[in-house]
């Protein structure tokens, strides 16, 4: 397999499956990490390795280590494997997702960003997704009549917080995620709930369009139900751990735990509530999202544009819905063609890092 973002906390959950299952590694790219890709250099042996820039090639113990887009991209085309699995955070893990489909692999997607923004011009039926929401959707789907797609979310570490408060969290609060343990861009993204509307336009693109919705659900139990329109409603639950939809993603079938097991009897705490805008403002745009699922790009732009403001303490954490909800109210026209869809997010996140709304 080829593992991108293999230092990431998917990445690396991928690499303990690979092992697990005595599965090659090829090739491993990884960003800015090299203490950790020069321990997975040691256990895996890949053929190739590339990173994001040269300064981490130059800390790298490999033969020849290839570094940035360009290197990233000819990894890929090179590798023999058929399998790729894309765990590269942000909007940078598009166009390798792109040339992964294009050399005709299988893609084990964990980059939200990739359907978010291009999902339009993806062929999604090459897609294994390893979000836990969508793989429990997978999971679920039967030949039955489809209501409703629901998904959960855990509310993210300002979950509890006294809303009084959410407008100037400090950022070491809105890092501490009470379920996951994941990067820091995606553990923001859960506070805001802007990872929930990423994961509704992945379900969008993933399965069609159907009606979807999200809930709260805190304990991280639950992660899909589907409701049919016959009026029965399965969920799937497990524990919060990201390697069973990894190994699902991988093997393509499992017929073995991998994760912890869920007691019966753990479920008699579980409550679903509603995602209060008032607490989430992003949650506002919703339904016009999945009207206009194109403009997701242009969500993406503006929330990358105001995390990295937001992480720099220029701007406060209320400020990064404001620019989000701003830029969406800005930039109506959805792209016509996946080079329109990177102009378009250029373009955005210019505007957003220069007009975040404090």
């Amino acid at each position: 397999m080829i593992v991108l973002g293999s230092t990431g906390s998917i990445g690396a959950a991928a690499l303990e499956v690979a092992r697990r299952f005595s599965l090659e590694v090829e090739t491993l790219v990884a960003g800015t990490n090299a203490d950790l890709l020069n321990k997975q250099i040691e256990t895996f042996r890949p053929k190739r390795v590339a990173v994001a820039d040269r300064d981490t090639a130059r800390k790298v113990q490999f033969a020849r280590v290839g570094y940035g887009q360009e290197a990233i991209l000819s990894a890929i085309e090179e590798s023999a494997s058929l399998l790729a699995i894309n765990a590269i955070v942000g909007f940078s893990g598009l166009k390798p997702t792109l040339k992964a489909l294009e050399c005709g692999k299988t893609l084990a997607l964990a980059n939200k960003e990739s359907l978010v923004c291009a999902g339009k011009f993806i062929n999604a039926s090459a897609i294994r997704p390893i979000d836990s929401e969508h793989f429990g959707l997978k999971y679920l789907i039967a030949d039955r009549a489809i209501k409703r797609l629901i998904i959960t979310a855990s509310g993210g570490a300002l979950r509890d917080t006294p809303i009084e408060e959410i407008e100037r969290a400090p950022i070491d609060s809105v890092l501490k995620h009470p379920n996951w343990n994941m990067g820091a861009k995606i553990t923001i993204d859960s506070a805001t709930m802007v990872n929930k509307l990423f994961e509704i336009l992945e379900a969008f693109w993933l399965f069609g369009d159907y009606k979807i919705d999200a809930v709260i659900e805190k304990s991280s139990m639950i992660h899909a139900m589907i409701e049919f329109e016959d009026g029965c409603i399965t969920a799937q639950a497990s524990s919060a751990d990201m390697k069973l939809a990894i190994a699902y993603a991988v093997l393509g079938e499992l017929g073995e735990p991998i994760a912890g097991r869920i007691e019966p009897c753990a479920l008699e705490a579980i409550r679903f509530l509603p995602i209060d805008e008032g607490r989430y403002p992003v949650w506002r745009i919703k339904e016009e999202l999945q009207k206009a699922p194109e403009l997701g790009v242009v969500v993406n732009a503006a929330n990358e544009a105001a995390l990295d403001l937001y992480r720099d303490r220029r701007i406060p954490f209320g400020a990064i819905a404001r620019t989000v909800l701003a830029a969406f109210e800005r930039f109506r026209v959805p792209p016509a063609s996946i080079d329109e869809a990177f102009a378009l997010h250029n373009e955005v996140e210019c505007w957003a890092a220069n007009n975040a709304l404090l």
